[in-house]
């Protein structure tokens, strides 16, 4: 994937967006785990007591506390709370408080008179350990304390007894305090709160349900919230994927335009139109995961962290045990799937080019009723891809079983370790489930993880294969600098000692070629099977470069013009005429990018001999025309190939056997029109037929990729052996003197 990474630069926006979305969305999460602790621990455990803190409380609890309070303590006390009563309220406060703790109709009350979180913080251990205290003596459990007679009022005795002797059992107090778990400390305190409450008149139902009202309207709230995010993080994600798409889609495309012959050879085109769509899918999908997975992963898992050890440290082992179980899992499927899914793309490869193949040669197939061995090439390449996805399945379908006996085991692992800590009053409910949960959520990022470790090794290779194409490089290009283009002179091309051998073979397919065409005249080509006939007309728009020597156009080396300005003064006629989907007008047009006018159409379908078949058909031009020409016949393919190079109106025309599915009446027609209608241009043509080029200007005969004849249909009858053999071949002796 590393080498698409620039592909993602017009995203970084888009990407930026979702990761600060994704980090909305973990933050929600996580914090979801401290609110149902809080729900649990506060809220059911605790009756809604927050802190141990008290809101409100009587006189003779402040006259408790004091004792116990050092000179420190007795000022913080004092400036946190106020005493109210009926006649230091107004009667509109009186009336609300009182509704509120109903204890204030009968005494004063001191109400807490700050929200300072360091105030709470400093106070609560502290007025913890005093309630703790107070509700032993309360208990009459003191003698440990402090030696009292029976019968007497301990606070009343320890308000008297001088600050040393109540410093002295302060610390003999927090000898005792030291083997108590804050937990257990925790819980008794808030018990006495709970009963000073009571006391008070205050509705502990009410606080309860307020508090677990509150505490669950803000996990909704920060649901939705969460909601938001995942919404958008999948709709960024959507686009951006798609956008990668298209955008490589887009590239490929345009790079497999420029392509010469030599880079075809090292792509087939099954494997370009797997790379073009499969492997670009594959992209795509990773992209998605890759935003909503791979970047929010590590986001959770380290947030979870965070929190769990914040949480609860003594459990910290068993997040390290489900973390390494995890990731040993992730290495040994890492491992073990890598091979398959780079084999996989080139078996995805293999079934497209035996489907290709097959359909494409349906009526050979048929003809020679080899339908069988068609169909076992089709099972056999079939079968081999069937065996590798069954086999990244069987992976999958080991992995969630895996995985989720790897959860459960943590859960049930935090469950047996929780509830141990909790009896020794180490740790709350709550805490145990938030752990948990923080813990699932660790857990959950690790197996988001290893979900793209599955999806990661057949997108790195779909990736190298785009790469490849992207990054191949083009044999034949613009040049740097190149020279503009002559108008003085429309036409003249000229080969110059051209020798030719293709990429990577040793031996020359032409050697030494030279010769001149003139505009106005026709050059005719023709030689026997592999003489270089096309290879050499090839060579003249630049589908290869010559190995040696030099093509001039107008007196320009080719290899100087820009590709664009050089196709322009050609129109090309390919061995094996090609059609698109479309109409016949729209396949005409096509030599001249859609922009010829009615009456140039018109002529080019006059001069290909085209225009007979055309009125026959119900629609005429506008007569749909089947992908690669399926619905007309070699000829009529080939006319209409014709007619798209001529309305073109270039300056050289190159016909490389273009007339052979001609019945002789078309083709005499046809270049007697061509004559007339187009005599300043310069005709390239190659042909098999002797009939077809007799009456060209220079015919030049090649034989083993050299010139061994060049001139007249006349005076190659009587200076070239080759040509006199080929001509006698297809015509009597008669028939050539006429």
């Amino acid at each position: 994937m590393s080498k698409l990474i620039k592909e993602f630069k017009p995203f970084i926006a888009s990407i930026l967006i979702t990761i600060a979305f994704l980090f909305l969305q973990a933050a929600t999460e996580l914090a979801l785990p401290d609110y149902m602790s809080d729900i649990v621990n506060v809220g059911i455990q605790q009756n809604g007591i927050e802190n141990l803190v008290p809101e409100v409380m009587k006189e003779d609890t402040m006259d408790k506390i004091m004792i116990f309070s050092d000179e420190d303590e007795k000022t913080l006390i004092s400036q946190t709370y106020k005493l109210i009563g009926k006649n230091t309220l107004t009667q509109k406060e009186y009336e609300k408080l009182v509704k509120k703790y109903p204890a204030l109709e009968q005494e004063n009350l001191y109400i807490l008179n700050t929200r300072s979180k360091n105030d709470l913080e400093t106070m609560s251990p502290y007025l913890g350990k005093i309630f703790l205290i107070i509700s032993a003596i309360e208990e009459g459990a003191y003698q440990s304390y402090v030696d009292l007679p029976q019968g007497t009022d301990p606070f009343m005795i320890l308000r008297q007894l001088p600050r040393e002797q109540i410093d002295a059992i302060k610390i003999k107090i927090d000898e005792q305090f030291k083997v108590l778990p804050e937990g257990i400390i925790t819980q008794s305190a808030l018990a006495y709160i709970k009963s000073m409450y009571e006391d008070i008149g205050i509705d502990m139902n009410r606080i309860q349900t307020n508090y677990i009202l509150y505490i669950g309207g803000m996990m909704l709230l920060i649901s939705l919230v969460g909601m938001g995010a995942s919404i958008a993080v999948g709709f960024l994600s959507a686009r951006i994927s798609s956008g990668l798409g298209r955008s490589l889609r887009d590239k490929v495309f345009n790079k497999v335009t420029t392509f010469s012959n030599s880079e075809f050879n090292d792509f087939s085109t099954a494997s370009l139109i797997t790379r073009s769509t499969n492997d670009i899918q594959q992209v795509q999908m990773f992209t998605v995961m890759m935003l909503r997975m791979v970047f929010y992963a590590p986001i959770l898992g380290v947030g979870g962290v965070i929190r769990a050890l914040r949480t609860n440290t003594s459990m910290a082992w068993i997040i390290a045990v489900g973390v390494m179980a995890i990731l040993t899992l992730v290495i040994v499927i890492f491992a073990t799937a890598m091979p398959k899914f780079k084999r996989m793309q080139r078996l995805v490869d293999n079934v497209n080019r035996v489907t290709r193949e097959a359909l494409t040669g349906m009526l050979v197939i048929r003809a020679f009723n080899t339908q069988k061995v068609e169909e076992k090439k089709f099972d056999d390449a079939n079968i081999d891809l069937t065996r590798t996805n069954l086999f990244v399945s069987r992976i999958m379908t080991v992995l969630m079983p895996t995985m989720m006996l790897i959860m459960n085991s943590v859960t049930l692992l935090i469950i047996w370790i929780g509830a141990k800590e909790i009896e020794n009053g180490t740790i709350q409910v709550g805490d145990m489930m938030a752990f948990m949960q923080y813990t699932m959520q660790i857990i959950m990022s690790f197996l988001m993880i290893s979900m793209i470790s599955i999806i990661l090794p057949r997108a790195s290779v779909s990736a190298q294969r785009i790469s490849e194409v992207l990054n191949k490089e083009i044999t034949i290009k613009d040049p740097e600098n190149p020279k503009e283009v002559k108008k003085d002179v429309k036409g003249l091309l000229e080969f110059k000692n051209v020798s030719f051998k293709y990429p990577g073979a040793e031996e020359y397919v032409l050697q030494d070629i030279s010769f001149t065409a003139r505009p106005g005249e026709t050059t005719a080509f023709i030689g026997g099977t592999g003489s270089g006939k096309s290879t050499l007309i090839n060579l003249i728009p630049r589908f290869f470069d010559v190995t040696e020597g030099q093509i001039l156009l107008d007196g320009q080396d080719i290899r100087e013009m820009k590709l664009h300005d050089l196709r322009e003064k050609i129109g090309y006629v390919p061995q094996k005429s090609i059609l698109f989907s479309g109409t016949i007008e729209s396949n005409i047009k096509y030599g001249k990018n859609a922009d010829a006018s009615d009456e140039e159409v018109q002529k080019a379908i006059r001069i290909a001999q085209a225009k007979e078949f055309i009125l026959e058909k119900e629609k005429g031009l506008q007569s749909e025309i089947a992908q690669g020409g399926a619905n007309v016949s070699g000829g009529q393919k080939q006319r209409l190939s014709i007619a798209r190079a001529l309305v073109k109106k270039p300056e050289i025309f190159i016909f490389d056997d273009s007339f052979s599915a001609l019945d002789f009446k078309t083709d005499a027609a046809l270049r007697k029109a061509m004559a007339e209608e187009i005599k300043d241009s310069t005709l390239l043509i190659v042909a098999q037929r002797i009939s077809t080029i007799m009456n060209a200007e220079k015919i030049i005969v090649l034989d083993d990729g050299r010139i061994v004849g060049m001139g007249t249909h006349k005076e190659l009858l009587k200076n070239c052996e080759v040509y006199r053999q080929i001509a006698l071949s297809q015509l009597s002796e008669e028939e050539l003197a006429i």
